[in-house]
């Protein structure tokens, strides 16, 4: 289905949405990341992982495998945050949705996502500002 969005002025015919692109891709994709360093580099077993980032230990073990989440791919630099943010959700368990929403903020608008959105909807506007 597509959907009409008004950008600098215009109507655009949009198949998917930023946010759709975000939670079909970046979330899994984040998560990926986080349950790979949580495991390599803290040692956490994949029920603890689970249980961290409030989804199913089948889930953690997907993302391992690459069955999940293995479309979207982070830049080195981006690497370095999500390794910052695991840091912050091992001494702070309580509040470890809050640091993946914060994560998606910050990833929010960044090269490799908007060339996913692109790769999955060739209607965006060349110069596309939508998520920034």
């Amino acid at each position: 289905m597509l959907k009409i969005v008004l950008f600098g002025g215009l109507l655009f015919k949009m198949k998917s949405m930023p946010q759709e692109i975000e939670v079909w891709y970046l979330i899994p994709g984040l998560r990926r990341e986080l349950a790979k360093i949580l495991i390599n580099e803290y040692e956490l077993s994949q029920k603890e992982v689970a249980d961290l980032l409030r989804i199913t230990e089948s889930a953690v073990s997907q993302y391992l495998k690459l069955k999940r989440g293995a479309e979207m791919k982070f830049s080195e630099d981006e690497l370095v945050e999500v390794k910052k943010y695991a840091e912050k959700m091992i001494g702070d368990r309580e509040n470890s949705n809050d640091y993946l929403y914060k994560l998606c903020l910050k990833f929010r608008g960044s090269e490799n996502l908007c060339e996913l959105h692109r790769k999955h909807d060739s209607t965006l506007p060349e110069k596309c500002d939508l998520c920034c």
